[in-house]
């Protein structure tokens, strides 16, 4: 089965100006930095933000947190939990909410170090907000404009995953009118189907599909989170994630396995954020080899969507192999959200966690 991936065309936003009125563009400076006393700071010739900060100097943070999607409140949390466990020691830390602060964000580019993203979905995690801290020259963590975008896109994403030799279920995306008529898409995959809007998070709009009833239902359900949706044959087995760390030299983190519920057919948004809904192992108690090959495709993932920093890959260990699902720019980032586990486990503790990540994004190698 052939699946194409498309490129919508995302509308710009627009402006409506009232007759009399002038619409006027607010000239940006050019990337300023306005540097502490006795500290001096040196942007590489790199195409992405990058700074030095001189040791002895506190870096300026911008923690970026909140946002419009409805991941929000998920956002609000993971920025409380990273700002307690930053060192005053070696971080200035300020917060900003897109849905509020985006004029002062923009009005303190010159006294910010770096930006540590924690947003998801729409509008954060999809390469909006990195574009925007590209053209205001502050550095920030883990994936570029390109690399977020393409993570975010779940067709495009399978597409990748495809290229790069990676096993993924079969798929295809569906029209708006076969929320009345499915009858294509069963023609193509056989039930049980999961149904995803391809640029949401935190399996927000996603559900399962056992009957053609459920399918028209989950298809309603999507199509009201998105424009676009995935139908995707649903693949029986243990889900594991598998994270990364690095720039140009990458390390395969240990994989954790996600147990949901008997309650849950899936690590749904529930099942992620409602407390004792789903435990896990970490590292997944996998054979060797299966353990190995799993990280190897986590990275692989990693390379297709031409991402850095971090990331982390979803898959399902099935009786045939491991496919691939999805993989999250911005992983959730409290103590005990999934990367943050398997980095424990890998002897980086939350606060040495963060520390690393904002030292690869300073260096983007």
């Amino acid at each position: 089965m052939e699946n194409k991936a498309e490129l919508s065309s995302l509308s710009a936003q627009t402006k409506l100006i009232p007759p009399g009125c002038k619409a006027e563009l607010s000239s940006l400076s050019a990337q300023t930095k306005l540097i502490p006393p006795g500290c001096k700071a040196e942007l590489s010739s790199l195409s992405a933000p990058t700074k030095v900060i001189p040791s002895g100097c506190k870096i300026r943070l911008a923690l970026v947190a909140g946002g419009k999607s409805g991941e929000r409140e998920v956002s609000l949390a993971g920025a409380k939990e990273v700002e307690k466990a930053l060192s005053r020691e070696k971080y200035e830390v300020r917060r900003y909410d897109p849905a509020t602060d985006l004029a002062r964000l923009a009005a303190d580019a010159g006294t910010i170090d770096m930006a540590f993203i924690l947003l998801h979905g729409p509008l954060g995690e999809d390469g909006t907000m990195q574009g925007f801290l590209d053209l205001l020259g502050i550095p920030y963590q883990g994936a570029g404009v390109l690399g977020s975008a393409l993570a975010m896109d779940k067709n495009l994403a399978k597409v990748l995953y495809k290229q790069a030799g990676l096993t993924v279920a079969p798929w295809e995306m569906a029209q708006p009118e076969e929320q009345e008529d499915p009858s294509r898409l069963l023609e193509h995959l056989t039930l049980p189907v999961v149904i995803k809007p391809i640029r949401q998070g935190s399996s927000l709009g996603m559900s399962l599909a056992r009957s053609e009833e459920e399918l028209v239902q989950g298809l309603a359900k999507a199509f009201a989170f998105d424009s676009e949706v995935m139908v995707e044959q649903y693949v029986r087995g243990r889900e594991i994630t598998g994270g990364v760390l690095g720039n140009k030299e990458l390390t395969a983190l240990p994989l954790v396995e996600i147990i949901p519920g008997e309650e849950f057919a899936f690590f749904d948004y529930q099942a992620k954020y409602q407390p004792g809904a789903s435990r896990e192992v970490c590292p997944a108690e996998l054979p060797p080899e299966v353990a190995a090959r799993a990280q190897t495709m986590a990275l692989a993932a990693h390379r297709a969507l031409h991402l850095r920093g971090y990331s982390r890959t979803d898959m399902i260990v099935a009786d045939d192999g491991i496919y691939v699902l999805e993989t999250n720019t911005i992983p959730g980032m409290t103590p005990t959200s999934l990367l943050p586990q398997a980095a424990a486990a890998h002897g980086l503790p939350f606060p040495a966690l963060l520390d690393r990540l904002i030292e690869l994004a300073l260096a983007k190698e």
